[in-house]
């Protein structure tokens, strides 16, 4: 899974933090310890929406309670409209098991945060597309169906022929 990693969606990641939280990070720190004990990341979801995280263990560094931290956050992330399939485990953070979907998930918040009326703040990734229902009169539905289309009379098809799969053999001496 390191292979899946990318260090400048990482950079983007922290850089989108960083605005958004009015506040520097550790940067001399990798990228998954700043974020291991969730508290950045509880500071970025009470930032984007106040009062989606009750509480935050900030003094604490027993195990349990760091990954509660983790926890809050992914469910309030859940709450503020971020898909369940770009949520990540608590233990993927926690124990540094799946780093590229916890940046998955922080690209989908981004997202997300894009789609809610109420957020001006920094954005990160591209924005959610939305629905654009087009509505065609009886009339431009008929004229669709003298339109010759472009293959019309070509009678080759797609074939294989000419193709060749695996290696080529070659006998050595």
């Amino acid at each position: 899974r390191e292979e899946k990693r990318d260090s400048k969606q990482e950079e983007e990641v922290l850089d989108w933090i960083e605005a958004v939280i009015k506040q520097s990070l550790p940067r001399d720190q990798p990228y998954e310890d700043i974020l291991a004990d969730g508290i950045v990341l509880c500071d970025l979801m009470s930032a984007i929406k106040p009062g989606s995280i009750k509480k935050i263990n900030r003094t604490t560094r027993m195990p349990f309670k760091l990954m509660e931290n983790i926890g809050s956050f992914l469910e309030a992330a859940r709450v503020y409209g971020v898909p369940s399939c770009d949520l990540f485990q608590t233990v993927d953070l926690f124990e540094k098991k799946n780093i590229s979907q916890v940046t998955q998930c922080l690209f989908a918040l981004g997202r997300t945060c894009q789609a809610h009326p109420d957020y001006d703040g920094p954005t990160l990734g591209p924005k959610l597309s939305e629905e654009n229902r087009r509505q065609f009169t009886e009339e431009q539905l008929s004229a669709g169906k003298n339109v010759i289309g472009l293959q019309a009379g070509y009678n080759k098809g797609a074939s294989q022929a000419g193709m060749s799969f695996g290696k080529a053999r070659k006998i050595l001496d």
